[in-house]
């Protein structure tokens, strides 16, 4: 995930960082309000950790202006402010969750991992939904690539249309899994992967068009046009 770190206490910052970066996360940390709002209109972010007592700027106000300029990135509050009321003023003002200092790195882990299963998949309103010359009707549950038809199973079609309302976004093999299957992520087993190679077959396999699912190798799988 990309994350993005608000938080005005350059130690636990610097903390925050080192530990989310140890679970393969990509981290961004700005120590004041202005920055970091800049930082996340600007730049697309999976989670974004908002601490509350900051100097100038506090975030409440933050996360406030961020809702009222439409960034939808979930927000995590992080901050030593933890009575009932403040949960309730964070979250009334547009926070998705609430973790108060001082807290163990492993809960911290927990909320993040709870919030991008929330947060996924990012779905559109369209009932056509296209990547190239693919084409799936979320309405008649039809796909269809260069005008032919693909006949689909319901877990192939599932699995399609969370590609496509994702699209550029790598999905993780445990997101697929909970988001198509609605389960926990065994990684004993390859389900996942046999699927994608399903899908790949029908999607790609006798098309002229370029390949439109890739493997990133230790992450997932992501589906966008080749450039």
């Amino acid at each position: 995930m990309k994350i993005l770190v608000i938080e005005d206490e350059v130690k636990v910052g610097a903390f925050i960082k080192r530990g989310l970066e140890e679970h393969h996360h990509q981290v961004f940390v700005h120590t004041s309000a202005i920055t970091g709002q800049q930082a996340a209109l600007e730049n697309d972010h999976d989670l974004i950790i908002l601490d509350i007592m900051m100097a100038g700027i506090n975030g409440i106000t933050l996360c406030k202006n961020l809702r009222t300029l439409d960034v939808s990135t979930p927000i995590l509050m992080l901050t030593a402010l933890n009575t009932t009321q403040d949960v309730v003023d964070g979250l009334n003002a547009g926070a998705d969750d609430y973790l108060g200092k001082p807290f163990h790195f492993s809960e911290l882990v927990a909320r993040i991992n709870a919030l991008s299963r929330r947060q996924v998949p990012y779905y559109k309103d369209e009932p056509i939904l296209a990547l190239s010359d693919l084409q799936l009707n979320t309405q008649t549950k039809m796909a269809s690539r260069e005008g032919k038809e693909i006949v689909l199973t319901a877990k192939e079609y599932a699995l399609l249309e969370l590609f496509l309302k994702n699209t550029g976004k790598v999905l993780s093999r445990a997101l697929i899994a909970e988001s198509v299957w609605g389960l926990e992520f065994d990684t004993g087993t390859n389900t996942i992967d046999v699927y994608v190679n399903y899908l790949r077959n029908k999607v790609e396999k006798g098309f002229s068009g370029d390949k439109l699912i890739h493997t990133v190798v230790g992450m997932g799988y992501v589906m966008k046009e080749k450039k």
